[in-house]
């Protein structure tokens, strides 16, 4: 087992590493930019170490400075988070080229999954369910035209390097086509230096329904369950809970061995999420593949008793997993709590607190690195909270969900809670009446 672990990341998910590697008896190494100071990853870390200036390309994406914290406090491994380096790469190379165990897939892993059409033609060649759509790239507007045609419409144009959203157009008809086409490779291109564009159909009245899978060094792939993320903001997500009330059993054992034959493809190691869009007739379809931790593991840790961030580190030290296949006891709901104004179009609200109070009580998890008087800086994303409700079923964690929200006071400044107590009260929300376009026609009162 590693005797300290370096954190290549900061807020909520440093601080829920440590917690883990205090437990597992590991010591602990955050790192920080000269604006998280006074985080609390850095207080409640064994050591910390000062990596650069606020902007995140001059501390937590700057790989040098994060090697060379690693090296002056001998750390022999390294936990990259979400978000960052937790997806880069070159940086597991680089891990690995200095001796560093990095806590996460290998190298050549991240890149298979990375590229969007690549993983595209892996899962194809591994049977698992993917939306109809080109066969590669691109090539003009005229190749587009031939394939809307034949698919039918509506389509939806994506960039190959894509995220967040960016270099994505949906076409309802002929007409919009060329218009769409352009604009998605402008933006592709701006966006992540790369304009290469795909096709696909576009799956009408969606949900986002993501499948958590686990593998070893050995061969051995499982899944913990699912997730369902359609409450989504801009491609964002809001609030995700486990078990999907969209779910079947039959539902949920297809999804399960589709996520686990993706995995073991190319023989995934670590923790994972498998995520598949799905239609109104519980057909299912591979979108992508997060060789990481997510934000929301906490929910899928709650409903089946079980520490991801522990297994994924007892992983990368080559405990082999026990392979069994996990479905939800309890179900429970997330909201992330955000640093935005809801009635301002969710603009961020960075400063300092002034007043916070935690909610608590039975069947209740919140995850957070902030504290009254902690300034939210204006540099990174703008999470400072999430808030779990757990209970024997959907409806008692919904009621657990309202009665925490309406004890979280956060002032200072504008947080996301006056939208999360809109919703759960939302009779739609409360039916498991939602697809992914949900929050589009929701109005903050």
């Amino acid at each position: 087992m590693f005797k300290k672990i370096l954190i290549a990341n900061r807020g909520e998910i440093a601080l829920r590493i440590i917690r883990t590697c205090k437990e597992m008896g590991i010591k602990t190494v955050a790192v920080y930019s000269t604006a998280d100071k006074d985080s609390l990853h850095v207080k409640f870390a064994d050591e910390a170490v000062c990596i650069g200036k606020p902007q995140s390309s001059e501390s937590y994406l700057n790989i040098p400075h994060l090697m060379a914290a690693a090296e002056i406090t001998n750390a022999d491994a390294i936990h990259p988070g979400y978000g960052f380096l937790a997806e880069n790469a070159r940086f597991a190379e680089i891990c690995g080229e200095h001796g560093i165990k990095f806590i996460g897939p290998t190298a050549e892993m991240i890149r298979k999954m990375g590229d969007k059409m690549t993983a595209k033609e892996t899962m194809i060649a591994a049977g698992v369910p993917v939306i109809p759509g080109s066969e590669g790239l691109l090539k003009d507007v005229a190749e587009a035209k031939m394939l809307a045609n034949k698919m039918g419409y509506p389509v939806i144009m994506k960039a190959t390097a894509g995220g967040g959203g960016k270099g994505m157009r949906v076409v309802w008809e002929e007409g919009e086509l060329e218009n769409a086409y352009n604009m998605a490779k402008n933006e592709a291109r701006a966006s992540f230096n790369n304009d290469g564009i795909y096709m696909e159909k576009f799956v009408e009245e969606p949900r986002h329904i993501e499948i958590q899978v686990a593998g070893d060094q050995y061969g051995k792939v499982c899944h913990l369950s699912e997730r369902d993320c359609s409450i989504q903001r801009r491609h964002q997500k809001l609030v995700e809970e486990s078990p999907s009330p969209f779910m079947t059993p039959e539902l949920r054992e297809k999804m399960g061995a589709a996520a686990i034959a993706a995995a073991s493809a190319i023989n995934y190691e670590s923790v994972g999420t498998i995520e598949f869009l799905v239609d109104k007739h519980r057909n299912f379809y591979f979108m992508e593949m997060n060789t990481r931790i997510q934000v929301e593991h906490c929910v899928t840790e709650e409903v089946i008793n079980f520490d991801l961030i522990k297994e994924q580190i007892k992983i990368a030290a080559g405990i082999p997993i026990s392979g069994k296949n996990y479905t939800p006891q309890m179900h429970a709901i997330e909201c992330r709590i955000n640093a935005e104004d809801p009635y301002n179009d969710f603009r961020p609200s960075p400063g300092r607190i002034t007043t916070l109070h935690i909610p608590g009580g039975h069947g209740v998890r919140v995850d957070s690195h902030i504290y009254a008087g902690y300034v939210i800086p204006p540099f990174y994303d703008s999470m400072v909270a999430k808030i779990i409700a757990i209970a024997q079923t959907r409806e008692e964690a919904i009621n657990t969900m309202e009665r925490a929200l309406s004890e979280f006071v956060i002032e200072g400044v504008k947080t996301t809670i006056p939208f999360h107590q809109q919703l759960m009260r939302d009779e739609n929300f409360r039916k498991g009446n939602f697809t992914t376009k949900f929050i589009e026609t929701f109005t903050m009162q």
